[in-house]
């Protein structure tokens, strides 16, 4: 999994670095070495990244037993491919094992890497704390498995400030989930 973290980060900053264009028109009196400006389409273009911060309320299947409901935020950084944290506690239905989840997020929006709406792929890695109600809360946590998933989403923009997503995926330790978040960007 490292390894394809380190693969899609590499190949992102390679693109990133080798996309830049400088002009120089320096053979022109008075000219000097400039780097052109970037052109502005309308309001969706006006922040060159952006800040976001939400609620997430959903269901996963940790067990056979039943689905675990939960709750958490997530928050992250960036237009077009975004990185962040997601913290989510879990609660199951069949009242045996709680899961606190803790997670860095790497984002990709299909639509461009100016967009910020729309169709989204998400990756998820980090670590899954179980809480065993079997004989009574059980304070500190097992530290459980590594939590890493894939999910699919659709984020919609409610005004220039807010936005809403459903989102499906599937991963490891759970099997698969789904849920919706809502929030502000900045």
């Amino acid at each position: 999994m490292r390894r394809l973290f380190f693969f899609i980060f590499a190949l992102v900053s390679v693109h990133l670095v080798f996309n830049q264009e400088i002009h120089d028109n320096s053979d022109e009196p008075g000219g000097i070495e400039t780097i052109p400006e970037i052109e502005t389409f309308g309001e969706d273009f006006r922040r060159s990244e952006e800040f976001w911060i939400g609620v997430y309320a959903g269901t996963a299947m940790y067990s056979s037993d039943g689905l675990s409901i939960g709750g958490g935020l997530e928050l992250g950084y960036g237009k077009g491919i975004s990185i962040g944290l997601k913290a989510i506690y879990f609660a199951d239905s069949a009242s045996l094992t709680d899961v606190l989840e803790i997670c860095f997020l790497l984002r990709f929006y299909l639509f461009g890497i100016n967009s910020n709406s729309g169709l989204f792929l998400q990756t998820n890695a980090g670590q899954a704390v179980f809480f065993r109600r079997e004989k009574g809360l059980s304070i500190p946590g097992q530290w459980g498995l590594v939590s890493a998933g894939l999910s699919a989403g659709w984020r919609f923009l409610l005004g220039n400030n807010f936005y809403f997503e459903p989102v499906i995926g599937g991963g490891y330790p759970y099997f698969f989930g789904a849920g919706m978040s809502a929030g502000v960007r900045f």
